[in-house]
């Protein structure tokens, strides 16, 4: 049996992967279980796996510019999706008999831990599965950027982005069959050809500390077992 080749990860997930696959709204229960084998499945093989979700099947600002919210109290409301997908999850992986903790950027005390780094470190060290909710706990910053600095906090070995493609290519395949598929990317590569990997402060982060980002397709079954050993699936950027 090969040896996993990180010790521990960080998967960022968008909210449309727990709901109904072309829908992208709400939580879907099968979905949800199903997301939640899989990520067992990968702490099953001895990785330690730090989990950040968003909120985009609840709330999410650039969806809802139109109404009339200011900024910030919307951010603030995508925030709080993050926490209930993320509290969704949790039960979920724990129907599959694993053991998981919501810590939160923003203080609900009935439904997650405060995030201390330290106390997170302690969680994964012991074997459970820590779901980072609330995103950065301040406006104007995705979670992509909350997976970022997360992920950098709690030592994680590699970022792993799911998405809906294969990993990251030259245009949009979905509307260029001739798109080109990168299975390599150099940080300065991806910058200079605006491939949008991430959002800008989030990509910025990791090219900086030099944190490796895998972009693989979620909804190939298999492929975030095959990315959190190290498999070759997906864009790798590092």
């Amino acid at each position: 049996m090969p040896k996993p080749a990180y010790k521990r990860i960080m998967l960022k997930l968008s909210g449309e992967a727990l709901s109904k696959p072309g829908k992208g709204q709400g939580i879907n229960q099968e979905v949800l279980l199903d997301v939640a084998k899989r990520i067992t499945e990968v702490a099953k093989k001895g990785i330690q796996v730090v989990v950040v979700v968003g909120g985009g099947n609840i709330w999410r600002y650039r969806d809802t510019k139109g109404s009339g919210i200011e900024r910030t109290v919307s951010d603030a409301m995508g925030m709080l999706a993050t926490i209930m997908n993320s509290v969704a999850l949790q039960a979920a992986l724990e129907t599959h008999g694993m053991e998981t903790r919501v810590l939160s950027a923003i203080d609900v005390p009935q439904l997650a831990e405060v995030f201390i780094r330290r106390r997170a470190i302690r969680h994964l060290e012991k074997g459970r599965i820590v779901i980072c909710a609330g995103g950065t706990g301040n406006p104007y910053f995705t979670t992509d950027s909350a997976a970022a600095l997360r992920a950098l906090e709690l030592n994680c070995d590699v970022l792993l982005k799911a998405t809906n493609v294969d990993g990251i290519y030259d245009r949009d395949p979905n509307t260029d069959k001739k798109a080109k598929l990168y299975k390599t990317l150099s940080y300065q590569d991806a910058l200079e050809k605006h491939l949008n990997v991430m959002d800008q402060s989030a990509f910025s982060l990791c090219a900086e500390q030099k944190l490796p980002i895998r972009v693989f397709n979620f909804g190939s079954k298999g492929d975030l077992l095959k990315a959190a050993m190290g498999g070759e699936v997906g864009t790798i950027v590092q």
